[in-house]
């Protein structure tokens, strides 16, 4: 059973310093500066990383890259799969993300081809989880789930 739509519609880079990575990528793709916006406390998100409640939030600013959005991700608050990336590899690849329908089958899925949930939340208008697909794929996938 494939993940999602197997179309990649989100590339993701971590970053220590958000608006000056924005101001860069949009130099170079000649594109306009993106609004940095913050993801919702956990009392809105209802963010669990390991299993485990966590305050960790991110400030995201997104490009529209034509076939895929490029996402940067600083990492603010406490602990998150966005700041273990940045403390064990520092910047760069985070995730790529797949549209999926039916995440919980989704997400049993692919712990069953040993790829655990690291992170897990919602946003507004759906959810979305981090899979440590790192032993297999050499990376995390993220998977989004609109309402």
């Amino acid at each position: 059973m494939p993940v999602g739509n197997n179309i990649v519609c989100q590339v993701a880079v971590v970053v220590k310093d958000i608006e000056k990575t924005a101001r860069d990528y949009a130099e170079i793709f000649g594109l306009a500066v993106p609004e940095v916006v913050i993801t919702d406390p956990l009392e809105k998100a209802h963010t669990r990383y390991h299993g485990k409640p966590t305050e960790g939030r991110a400030k995201l600013a997104f490009f529209n890259m034509g076939q895929v959005v490029l996402e940067l991700i600083e990492p603010i608050g406490g602990p998150s799969t966005w700041q273990e990336v940045l403390d064990s590899r520092g910047e760069g690849m985070h995730h790529i993300a797949f549209m999926v329908s039916g995440m919980d089958n989704t997400l049993a899925q692919l712990d069953s081809q040993g790829c655990p949930t690291v992170q897990r939340g919602d946003y507004t208008g759906g959810q979305y989880a981090y899979v440590d697909a790192t032993k297999k794929l050499k990376l995390v996938l993220e998977l989004l789930e609109n309402k």
